[in-house]
């Protein structure tokens, strides 16, 4: 029943940033995010979802091929937001961002549009 919001997505240049932002403002456990290991996964196009990036309860990260060393995934100190900082981004980037914990035990949001584009 916890349902997750992402925000900060929107249009950017290649080469452009943007950082992520993923909450539970609803949960009777504000500090879900914290509590289990948590993901970003985007969908772009005519695809399924994919995981992009994950950060686990002692906070090691992991990431997709395609977003290494552009990417960074984490959580403020109170663990009650979670972030991607997104630089250098490329056209291939452009989908729809969504945050979840790693086994998917919250409700899908909307997610945030991420469009990259001159």
């Amino acid at each position: 029943q916890v349902q997750l919001v992402e925000s900060g997505g929107g249009l950017v240049q290649p080469g452009g940033s943007l950082r992520l932002s993923c909450a539970a403002p609803r949960a009777i456990l504000s500090t879900f995010i914290g509590l289990f290991p948590m993901a970003w996964y985007r969908q772009g196009p005519g695809k399924e979802r994919e995981l992009v990036a994950s950060i686990g309860i002692r906070g090691v990260t992991n990431y997709a091929d395609f977003v290494k060393g552009r990417f960074t995934i984490s959580k403020d100190n109170n663990r009650k937001t979670m972030y991607l900082q997104m630089n250098s981004l490329e056209p291939e980037d452009t989908a729809v961002y969504y945050c979840n914990s790693l086994r998917n035990s919250g409700n899908w949001g909307q997610g945030t549009q991420v469009t990259v584009s001159s």
